[in-house]
């Protein structure tokens, strides 16, 4: 009897320290890695309430074969308390007919009819969807455009809070996985083919967003921003972005641009109003405004600016950015020239 007893315990213990590990961990909005539990958007409330669902569903179950298990280990044991017990012939039909039929077509029915809504509200916006962005992926970094607004960025999104916009996806080399936990969920971006979503947050605020599709040796280097801002100040941003970038100020910033403009970077990067058009690598064009470099590898500061300039492979190897061949006097003047650009 004990050894029947044994794996019974095991599993209740091990499902309960399992239970007060979790219940320890820390919430949801202390993490610096974003949750999908952490809603901020209809699209990730959605997908929440669809994990619960599948939490509790399985949860139940496990209860309910936990307390089976129980029953029948205890039923054996006050079955042997019995002097010469008789063996009873107990049919197993209506267990196989409940238990193994009747109980898995009602769950699966229930799991079904509530995944179908879910998916079904997912596949159209809570609101009418104000403006068109399209994300191309690329290894290892993401290029977003404004089409309707005439701007292209790179690496961050920039919304309205409580506005639904429209979201084209696609890539440039490889299949990719856009995914914001907290407000939507992962749709794959497909060499030559678009795929379409949508994204609306509540609050003004910024969340992260990843590549959820393994891409390369820098997939983990692949992520990007969602900035959320007060309909007034996206508008005020939107007409920021719309101008060129700001002319040079003082002489460190001139000498700056005539570095870039006569360096490798005009070879690959665009800043509006200027000779550099090339479209190989992010639009610079108001590169101080964003809040990270590197497809979100580094904050956006100069001492990470000035090491992603001279060794970005050291950063992120395997990326198509060359290092700068560059002195000490021209990185300081090309680090104020960009650092200008807001």
């Amino acid at each position: 009897m004990q050894k029947l007893w044994l794996p019974l315990w095991r599993l209740i213990l091990s499902s309960l320290t399992l239970a007060f590990l979790t219940s320890c961990a820390e919430a949801p909005s202390g993490r610096t890695t974003p949750s999908v539990l952490d809603a901020h958007g209809e699209g990730a409330r959605i997908v929440t309430h669809e994990w619960w669902l599948l939490f509790w569903t399985a949860t139940g179950i496990v209860l309910l074969v936990t307390l089976l298990l129980g029953a029948i280990l205890f039923r054996h044991w006050r079955n042997r308390r019995v002097d010469n017990p008789a063996p009873r012939a107990v049919s197993g039909i209506r267990w196989v007919l409940i238990g193994g039929i009747a109980m898995p077509v009602i769950v699966l029915l229930i799991v079904f009819i509530f995944t179908v809504g879910n998916t079904w509200a997912l596949s159209a916006p809570p609101s009418p969807e104000i403006d068109t962005i399209t994300m191309i992926g690329h290894r290892w970094w993401w290029e977003v455009q404004y089409p309707n607004q005439g701007f292209i960025t790179a690496n961050q999104i920039v919304i309205p809070a409580g506005q639904s916009l429209h979201l084209n996806l696609t890539s440039e080399d490889v299949i990719h996985s856009f995914w914001v936990p907290q407000l939507q969920f992962k749709r794959d971006l497909i060499p030559g083919q678009i795929n379409t979503t949508w994204l609306e947050a509540d609050d003004a605020g910024s969340y992260r967003g990843l590549c959820a599709e393994f891409c390369g040796n820098q997939h983990a280097h692949m992520m990007f921003t969602v900035v959320v801002l007060p309909p007034d100040d996206y508008k005020k941003w939107l007409s920021n972005e719309h101008a060129t970038a700001r002319p040079p100020q003082t002489d460190a910033e001139r000498a700056g641009q005539q570095v870039f403009l006569s360096s490798t970077c005009v070879y690959c990067h665009t800043i509006r109003g200027t000779p550099a058009r090339a479209q190989i690598g992010p639009d610079l064009t108001h590169l101080a405004s964003r809040q990270y470099i590197a497809a979100g590898t580094l904050e956006n500061n100069v001492g990470n600016l000035g090491g992603w300039i001279m060794d970005p492979q050291h950063i992120k190897p395997g990326s198509n950015m060359p290092a700068a061949a560059l002195s000490g006097e021209q990185l300081q003047a090309l680090l104020a020239y960009l650092t200008s650009l807001k």
